[in-house]
């Protein structure tokens, strides 16, 4: 499932990718314009900036802005790095792999062989799917334009 803080990051990486690849925002910005509580938004960008999806300035002049351009900025990427894995159970993760305590087996087990197709399937659309598609999804049903104003 994906968690709370996966959902802001996304959010607000949405809201950054409406920007132009120059402009800056300020984390109260993106907090109220998304209803994100400031506090945790500030942990999740530094976070993202700390991963290099986010450039920073600080100042007078300063704010967010995407560090690559959104087309490169998969959902998939941006959950892993928040989330930690893509994968439902543990025994089906690519990245993070840990048995089950009860398992006899995890290479013969059917439902880590399910969660493993489940895990697949996931990261076939996630990986697929970026920024720039949100952006095109949210422009065509109507969403906040780009050119929003605070």
């Amino acid at each position: 499932m994906l968690s709370q803080k996966a959902k802001y990051a996304l959010r607000a990486l949405i809201m950054l990718a409406e920007r132009p690849d120059d402009e800056l925002v300020l984390i109260a910005d993106i907090a109220e314009r998304e209803n994100i509580p400031r506090k945790f938004l500030e942990a999740i960008l530094v976070e993202l900036r700390k991963q290099g999806l986010l450039f920073a300035k600080r100042g007078k002049s300063g704010g967010y802005r995407l560090a690559r351009p959104a087309n490169e900025i998969s959902f998939g990427e941006v959950i892993r790095l928040i989330d930690g894995h893509l994968a439902p159970i543990p025994c089906a993760s690519k990245y993070s792999f840990k048995p089950c305590e009860d398992c006899i087996d995890p290479d013969t087990c059917s439902v880590r062989w399910l969660m493993v197709q489940v895990r697949d399937a996931t990261a076939g659309v996630l990986d697929k799917r970026t920024l720039a598609d949100a952006l095109r999804h949210r422009q065509a049903t109507g969403g906040l334009a780009a050119n929003f104003d605070i």
